[in-house]
């Protein structure tokens, strides 16, 4: 197995950079492991075609505006981590420029470079914390190739957010209303999706990546209906990783915690039945968890298919319904 293995050439004009004006008329794959069968649909048909025996588990992490620019405009902060109110772990541009001592303003705040660590991120210590609703942005994802825009604050978010944490959506829920919601057996965990899930596989042997670490945490009722439940249903890569996680150490029970899980082919689901997701980016490690569910001949063509029909890609794009 290697890296180039999970890569598809995706023509530029298929990368949605903005939301479709509904959030559930986009497009939805159907794909059936079984019989490799894959028919087209859109994602308001959701309710019709997931399996009603399947309980549909949610992430309910809510996105902050975690990127900041000093006052003089020179220094970009993406927060990362904080381990406590004054000290924020922070992604940095430039990096040459936060050496160890280096202080940015940010508003009325003063932050000192006080630590670094092998992924390049700076330990921040801040006299105030930087208030993030008034000098916040959006960390959109680079494909994007714009500035966030009001409408961002709204659709980058799914309508069940509750948990503030996250750096990043978790697309694979952007779909849904409340409507769609209503007519599922659901429940929800929280997995606070960090910088990592930018971040490119570099190495040829996937095995050798250095996967991230993301915070979770699973409630007690959660619990309960998951382990109740006869068959799961996970909305998106970052539900699959927290549940697949947890089953590796028998431990679906109320808990909070990191996983750094790297799924890839072949790998045995020992909880996931069914996977709604977006389409990601090629050679990376949810292409490699999606290859690992469905087959890896499967997907490629199923990505195949997508491109052909003129699908719409990555986290405002379309996404298919593994059952």
């Amino acid at each position: 197995m290697r890296t180039s293995d999970f890569h598809y050439h995706l023509p530029p004009e298929l990368i949605a950079s903005r939301p479709l004006e509904n959030r559930d008329s986009s497009r939805l794959m159907l794909i059936h492991r079984a019989s490799g069968q894959i028919s087209h649909h859109h994602f308001s048909d959701f309710p019709d075609l997931l399996p009603p025996d399947h309980l549909l588990v949610l992430n309910d992490t809510k996105v902050i505006p975690a990127r900041l620019f000093s006052n003089d405009g020179k220094i970009e902060l993406v927060r990362t981590n904080a381990s406590d109110p004054h000290h924020w772990w922070c992604l940095v541009r430039p990096g040459k420029k936060m050496k160890l001592g280096r202080q940015v303003q940010v508003g009325p705040s003063t932050g000192t470079v006080v630590e670094s660590n092998e992924k390049g991120e700076r330990l921040i210590h801040w006299d105030r914390p930087p208030d993030l609703t008034e000098h916040g942005h959006l960390a959109l994802p680079h494909y994007m190739e714009r500035e966030p825009e009001k409408a961002d604050h709204d659709r980058y978010q799914t309508v069940y957010a509750k948990e503030e944490g996250a750096i990043a959506a978790p697309t694979a829920g952007l779909h849904f209303t409340p409507e769609i919601l209503s007519q599922l057996h659901h429940t929800s965990l929280t997995l606070h999706v960090g910088v990592g899930t930018f971040r490119p596989v570099k190495t040829d042997d996937p095995r050798e990546h250095d996967m991230h670490s993301e915070r979770y945490e699973l409630s007690a009722e959660a619990a309960q209906k998951i382990q109740a439940a006869q068959k799961i249903a996970a909305v998106g890569t970052t539900v699959t990783r927290v549940l697949e996680h947890l089953a590796r150490d028998r431990q679906i029970a109320p808990c909070q915690g990191e996983t750094d899980i790297f799924i890839y082919p072949p790998y045995p689901f020992k909880i996931i039945d069914a996977l709604q997701t977006n389409f990601h980016l090629p050679s990376s490690t949810l292409m490699m968890l999606v290859s690992a569910f469905a087959g890896r001949e499967l997907i490629m063509e199923a990505y195949a298919k997508a491109i052909e029909e003129n699908y719409r890609f990555y986290s405002y794009g379309d996404c298919m319904l593994i059952i």
